[in-house]
């Protein structure tokens, strides 16, 4: 197989532009003719159903919460990047797509990263037409904060709710689509297949998680806009609901999956405190604008936040001010990370459990005085309170690394069409921008910049080359096959009636990822997950209890089966990982490292996107390669001192 990246020919700063004029384009009268499913309705989802609504295609949109606003989007808190330069402090477009290239640490696109940056100050001019309320500075323009990985100040942001008030704009704009009968909205719905039919998606198969009812939609073209798969790690920073599970049924019918090794790990969240926990909160990035990340010299057992202050300042460690100094606390996510782990692996981590490092605002506090770092950061203030019931005002938080966002999703072209005609995936979903790593405040801007400024060029031009009347109905033998399928898949996992939840699985199998494919990982320890993978699978399909029927509202039937997914995925991450034999971004492998311990990337071997094919039921998956071509920025050495 031949991946095709598609992306077009000429300048960097002019493929984007010439693209859309070589695009073919659908005529406004023809537009009602086509049918568009989106599945999924964060910011990536919202915004292409009301994109695409807007122009006039009928499109149906499907979530499995009660609304769109529940969306995992909301959860974003710092702020979305954007080559505005209002700061006047030397961004711009080519310095957003050079910080995102490098932040990636040389595992992405040019040309997707580069129409990234440019339409970056497109979104926030569309953000601040619907009302999204961004910070503003003394003389009424937006504010812009910094954040990981840049030195310039491009985030613009709604104190530490960005992504609550970026979604309530994309559902605002959704909402409108939906009055006007140009967005039909299914809630509380699973996509559990997609239908292809002579080698073109033709629909998706869904599940009515009230009633249990399974039904057949067809369309033009399938949109999966469904986020990312961090819950196979079972505590991550995501919401509990989300899942791979859409974008792994589309993987089982062809599309191919793009470098789920490439995980990362935020450096700032809330510490483990204890096994009843089912999943982990985000401290935002932003906080290390203010902030000082720091653990004692000298170890010291079991040391509170109430403790802090009676360390000394000449027995304070602050690493990353140490050994970054040009960036300090600032640093990329997974630099950062891996820093925060090798003060506790030492010894000198901070709590009960020794896995905490201190993240100190009295510094901040004494320059700038409470209340402005009350405006900043006050609700992320809060929230860390009511979890830990410690004030960050009179003490440090205690932070440590967690699962957050995956850079890898399924593989798609320039125009986000996977390899499967007809079946697109957008935000997080896809395979990203990000390359090995992403940097803070970036997965809003390729949410909405794919929703907005992409997908409506992109998916008129195979519309216009397949033609409105290229559509198979429900009533086509493969959408009866893909009920079939599901409805067995379903009765199997009820019909098991084993003796061990599917909690007790999920929580074995994230245990696993953690220890052997989380933050560093070795030849030895993923060959051990493999193993290890490969027999809870077996357990899972014979000793799995899934109680109730599936005629209702069946919480651990939903359950099950995003863990059944959630197995198999976790065996082909730990795969790409044991490919990859190289460190880059995210992805650490202890053999590959520079003798002060940063990744080392092998550039001669691995200079590719890994995309994954589907062989077959407990069949290796086949490699194939994207060669990256690098052609405007020069493969060095990422270093950030």
């Amino acid at each position: 197989m031949k991946l095709e990246s598609k992306v077009p020919e000429g300048p960097l700063a002019e493929k984007w532009t010439k693209h859309k004029f070589n695009l073919k384009l659908v005529n406004p009268a023809n537009k009602r003719k086509y049918d568009v499913i989106v599945v999924g309705t964060g910011l990536a989802g919202a915004s292409a159903a009301a994109s695409l609504g807007e122009l006039g295609y009928n499109v149906k949109a499907f979530c499995f919460q009660d609304s769109p606003r529940r969306a995992h989007s909301i959860a974003a808190q710092g702020g979305i990047n954007a080559a505005k330069n209002y700061q006047n402090d030397g961004d711009s477009v080519y310095r957003l797509f050079y910080d995102t290239i490098k932040g990636g640490d040389y595992r992405a696109r040019e040309g997707n990263v580069y129409r990234l940056a440019e339409v970056s100050v497109n979104i926030i001019d569309q953000c601040v037409a619907q009302g999204v309320p961004f910070a503003r500075e003394y003389g009424g323009l937006l504010a812009n904060r910094s954040f990981g990985g840049a030195q310039v100040s491009r985030t613009f942001y709604a104190r530490g709710q960005t992504g609550q008030q970026l979604l309530l704009g994309a559902y605002s704009a959704l909402n409108r689509q939906i009055a006007n009968g140009k967005v039909k909205m299914y809630t509380r719905t699973e996509m559990l297949d997609v239908v292809v039919v002579d080698g073109k998606t033709r629909g998706i198969i869904t599940r009515d998680l009230v009633t249990g009812k399974i039904e057949s939609h067809s369309g033009h073209a399938v949109l999966l806009c469904t986020g990312g798969y961090g819950n196979v790690f079972y505590l991550s920073t995501n919401a509990k609901g989300s899942n791979v599970t859409a974008s792994w049924r589309a993987h089982k019918k062809g599309a191919l999956f793009g470098n789920p090794c490439f995980t990362q790990i935020h450096p700032t969240c809330i510490p483990v405190s204890g096994d009843h926990q089912s999943k982990l909160t985000l401290m935002s990035e932003s906080l290390r604008n203010d902030g000082r990340v720091w653990v004692p010299k000298t170890a010291h057992k079991g040391l509170k936040a109430k403790e802090a202050a009676s360390i000394p300042e000449s027995d304070r460690d602050y690493f990353l001010e140490r050994k970054y100094p040009s960036f300090g606390n600032l640093v990329p996510r997974d630099v950062a990370s891996r820093n925060a782990k090798m003060m506790c692996d030492e010894g000198r981590g901070v709590g009960a459990t020794g896995l905490a490092v201190f993240l100190d605002f009295s510094d901040a506090i004494k320059r700038d005085g409470r209340k402005t770092i009350e405006a900043k950061y006050g609700n992320l203030f809060d929230m860390y309170k009511q979890i830990t019931g410690d004030n960050p005002y009179e003490m440090p938080m205690m932070i440590f690394p967690a699962v957050h966002y995956t850079m890898g999703g399924l593989w798609v072209d320039y125009n986000l069409m996977t390899n499967v005609p007809g079946l697109y995936a957008l935000g997080e979903a896809n395979f990203s921008d990000h390359g090995a790593n992403r940097l803070g405040a970036s997965a809003l801007m390729q949410g909405l910049a794919d929703g907005y400024f992409v997908i409506p060029y992109t998916l008129g031009d195979y519309l216009a080359n397949i033609g409105w009347n290229d559509k198979v109905g429900t009533d086509h033998p493969a959408f009866k096959e893909a009920i079939e399928a599901v409805n067995a898949r379903v009765n199997k996992l009820l019909s098991i009636k084993g003796k061990k939840t599917v909690d007790e699985f999920h929580r074995e199998l994230g245990l696993t990822m953690w220890e052997y494919c989380g933050m560093s990982r070795n030849e030895a320890g993923l060959k051990t997950a493999k193993k290890k993978i490969q027999e809870l699978k077996a357990e899972f399909w014979s000793n799995v209890d899934v109680l109730g029927n599936s005629n209702e509202l069946n919480m651990e039937l939903e359950k099950a089966g995003r863990v059944a997914d959630f197995i198999e995925l976790g065996e082909l991450m730990v795969d790409d990982a044991l490919n990859r034999a190289e460190s880059c971004g995210g992805h650490f492998r202890e053999e590959s490292q520079t003798p002060d311990g940063e990744a080392l990337r092998k550039d001669d071997e691995f200079t590719f996107a890994s995309a994954w094919e589907y062989k077959g039921e407990n069949q290796p998956e086949e490699l194939h390669k994207e060669e990256l071509r690098f052609e405007n920025v020069k493969l060095t050495q990422r270093s950030y001192k």
